[in-house]
């Protein structure tokens, strides 16, 4: 007798089994498990005796006991292979969830990643170390000279995994399962700062990001009061910097800029912006100290000085605002800015900013 297996839109017949006709004996399989287990998958001989002992009645757990496996293998296969559907009127019969199991098993290899054990562990390292799957799929295909594989897969294949209860979204720099943007926050007292100069005077080639030297500056905060580390961002290379700040003071704010700019060439410290908190209020002294062009941003508009924010959004992956910054050392802090600096980025044809940085000190040098 034949029945229909019903799911993703097709039908598929399978042998519907009675005890009087079936006469296959089929056994479990032994797979391996992203976390380094290994379990058996039910096979045809045990999905009859769970038929076999579910029609007598026995409980899930008394069902488990019996055949030596965990209860929630048992509720789970009675779960997934009851259902009803237009084709089927529900109820458990081990031929049918046993067809259903090996389509399963054939749909998740559709998947390159679940095809190619080598290439997802190296995907999974490479997520487990921060990167997005953009970068993954464009610095394989660096190395390797072409595409290896697209971040639409890698993303196809990580909310397949979590559907599975294998959770891999938990791994994306986000750990959401879904892509979307979050609302803007912006504003601090325009009137306080002196020789405030707006981010709409600032030189063009600081806005198109083709001339090295223009930075971007803000304070990161944490929950606890008074804990904070100053981040500041080269537009051209996006390489970063973070210094642990004692408070949201002006002094030591201006004391840690002084301090990051004073060695460098002054073809790479052309200009800096900023938003309008009063903790950059003398920026003035780094144009008369330094020669360092200040701009702020307009009022409610953070966007402005979108490379910082896009930056301490990425280090937020590492540093939530919950973190207590007293227990990081600055050692460690260093560690996790280096670790920004060396991941590739697709607006920098995934390049990594440390080395683009590198270039370009180097290319000012060779023109002193």
């Amino acid at each position: 007798m034949w029945g229909s297996v019903d799911g993703a839109g097709e039908t598929e017949p399978v042998a519907r089994w009675t005890p009087e006709t079936h006469t296959t004996s089929a056994t479990s399989v032994i797979v391996g498990v992203a976390m380094g287990q290994e379990y058996r998958q039910l096979g045809l001989d045990e999905r009859i005796e769970i038929y076999r002992l579910h029609r007598a009645g026995k409980s899930v757990r008394a069902i488990a006991v019996s055949m030596g496996r965990a209860p929630s293998t048992i509720c789970r296969e009675l779960h997934r292979n009851s259902r009803k559907t237009k084709v089927w009127d529900g109820g458990y019969e081990p031929a049918r969830a046993h067809g259903l199991a090996l389509r399963r098993r054939r749909w998740d290899c559709r998947h390159k990643l679940a095809r190619q054990p080598a290439l997802q562990q190296k995907v999974r390292d490479c997520l487990a170390m921060g990167w997005s799957p953009e970068q993954i799929a464009g610095r394989l295909a660096r190395e390797q000279g072409g595409t290896v594989i697209s971040h639409e897969s890698i993303y196809r294949f990580i909310y397949h995994r979590s559907a599975q209860k294998d959770y891999w979204h938990r791994l994306l720099p986000r750990a959401r399962h879904r892509r979307g943007r979050l609302g803007k926050r912006g504003g601090s007292p325009v009137d306080r700062i002196r020789d405030r100069v707006p981010v709409s005077q600032r030189p063009s080639e600081a806005g198109t990001r083709k001339q090295a030297g223009h930075w971007e500056a803000d304070l990161m905060l944490f929950s606890r009061y008074g804990q904070a580390v100053l981040v500041t961002h080269e537009r051209r290379s996006r390489f970063t910097r973070i210094t642990r700040q004692p408070n949201k003071a002006a002094r030591p704010v201006l004391d840690s800029l002084l301090g990051q700019f004073r060695h460098l060439p002054p073809a790479i410290r052309r200009s800096v912006t900023f938003d309008n908190g009063t903790e950059f209020a003398l920026h003035h002294q780094l144009k008369s100290r330094l020669g360092i062009e200040t701009f702020f941003c307009d009022p409610h508009a953070p966007w402005q000085k979108g490379g910082v924010e896009n930056a301490i959004c990425r280090l937020r992956r590492f540093l939530p605002r919950k973190s207590d910054l007293a227990s990081i050392t600055q050692e460690q802090l260093d560690e996790l800015v280096a670790k920004y600096n060396n991941t590739p980025r697709k607006c920098l044809n995934f390049k990594t900013p440390a080395e683009l940085f590198s270039e370009q000190v180097k290319h000012v040098a060779l023109q002193v």
